[in-house]
C-alpha cells in the first residue's frame, strides 16, 4: 500500500509547472476509457464534457465504456497508451483510493501508472428505505439499528469494498451498531432489494436510486453530508436527523492520464474540462443527477486520493475486506 506521503510526492513531481507551460491541442482523436457502463450518470457526464472538449479542440473526443474488473479493464486499456494526452480514463474514488487497499493483486498502481488530470464532480449519498418501510425517518432507523436483542438491520451495496459498502460501514461504526451487509452485483438489483424490503436500507445517489425515488418506491431519510443537497433541499443531513455529526458519504469521479504525460498537456486538458463544467447546459444536466460540480487543479485530485486513502484505511481496520 502506497503511503500518503508517497502519493503526494509523486503527484507533485509529476505535475510540477515550474517551467513555462506551452499550449497543447491534440492533433489526433482523443479517447476516454470509462470504468462506468453506458448510460450511467458518470458516463453521461463524461460524454457532456467530451462534446465540449471536441468543440474546443476541433478534434474528435470519444468515450469508450469499459466496465469490469473493478475498473481494471478501462484503466489497463489506457495506461499502456503513449502519454500524449490522447488517451484518458474516467475513474472514481473506489478505483484510486480503495482498490489498492483491498486487492491483494491489482493490475494497476494509481500512483505509478496514472497522473491526475481533473475532477468532474462529487456525488453525495442519501439513506434510502422502501416507500412502505416502518422506518419513517432516520431516527427510527437509528433506534432499530442500535436496539439490543433483535435481528440486525440489513444494508446493501453494489460491490464489496466499494464506496457504498465502506460508507455504510462507517455509519454502522459511528452508530456503534452491528448490521448485516448484503452485496449485490448491480445498483439496479440493490435498490430493487430495498424497494421490496429484502434489505432494510442502503446508501444511494439521485443518479442511481433516483428512478425508484421518483416512482415512489423508495423514500429518502437523510443526506450523508455536512449540508443539505440542493437537489433535495427538504431532506435533512444525518446530523439534523438525529444521527452522528461530522459524518459524510461522498464519492467523486476524475479523469486520469498515463504516467509520463507532460505537464503542459495535463494543464490544458484540466483547463478544458473546467471550462466545460462551467457551461450552463452542463451545469443543468449535472444538477439533474444530483452531482456537485467540483472544478479544480490536478493537485486537488491527488489530494482527494490521499485523503480518502487514509479515510478508507481507517474503515478497513474494522471492516475486513480482502479481494484476491
Amino acid at each position: 500500500m502506497k503511503t500518503i506521503k508517497h502519493l503526494l510526492i509523486c503527484a507533485t513531481l509529476t505535475l510540477s509547472t515550474s517551467i513555462a507551460i506551452a499550449q497543447f491541442a491534440p492533433t489526433s482523436p482523443v479517447k476516454i476509457s470509462s470504468v462506468f457502463p453506458t448510460g450511467s450518470g458518470p458516463d453521461v457526464t463524461a460524454r457532456l464534457v467530451a462534446d465540449k472538449l471536441q468543440a474546443r479542440w476541433s478534434q474528435s473526443v470519444v468515450v469508450d465504456a469499459k466496465p469490469g474488473g473493478a475498473g481494471a479493464v478501462a484503466i489497463n486499456a489506457m495506461k499502456a497508451a503513449p502519454p500524449t494526452g490522447n488517451d484518458l480514463v474516467l475513474v472514481d474514488v473506489g478505483n484510486l483510493s480503495i482498490n489498492p487497499l483491498i486487492f491483494k493483486k491489482l493490475s494497476y498502481d494509481p500512483v505509478n501508472d496514472l497522473v491526475p488530470v481533473a475532477i468532474l464532480y462529487k456525488g453525495t449519498f442519501f439513506v434510502v428505505v422502501a416507500a412502505n418501510s416502518p422506518y419513517k425517518n432516520f431516527k427510527d432507523l437509528v433506534t432499530a439499528a442500535t436496539a439490543k436483542g433483535g435481528p440486525p438491520l440489513r444494508y446493501g451495496s453494489n460491490a464489496v469494498g466499494g464506496p457504498i459498502h465502506l460508507g455504510s460501514a462507517r455509519l454502522e461504526s459511528a452508530l456503534d451498531s452491528e448490521m448485516l451487509h448484503v452485496p449485490y452485483k448491480e445498483t439496479s438489483q440493490l435498490y430493487a432489494a430495498v424497494a421490496t424490503g429484502e434489505i432494510d436500507w442502503a446508501y444511494g445517489s439521485i443518479a442511481t436510486a433516483g428512478p425508484l425515488i421518483r416512482a415512489n418506491r423508495l423514500r429518502v431519510l437523510a443526506v450523508a453530508d455536512a449540508k443539505r443537497s440542493p437537489a433535495m433541499p427538504d431532506v435533512p443531513t444525518l446530523s439534523e436527523a438525529g444521527g452522528p455529526k461530522n459524518l459524510d458519504a461522498v464519492s467523486w469521479v476524475a479523469l486520469m492520464a498515463p504516467r509520463g504525460t507532460p505537464a503542459n498537456v495535463v494543464a490544458e486538458i484540466n483547463r478544458g474540462v473546467n471550462d466545460a463544467l462551467s457551461q450552463p447546459d452542463v451545469k443543468e444536466k449535472m444538477a439533474n443527477f444530483g452531482f456537485t460540480i467540483s472544478t479544480g487543479s490536478p493537485q486537488q485530485v491527488a489530494d482527494l486520493m490521499s485523503t480518502d486513502s487514509a479515510r478508507y484505511a481507517e474503515v478497513l481496520k474494522k471492516v475486513k475486506v480482502s479481494v484476491d
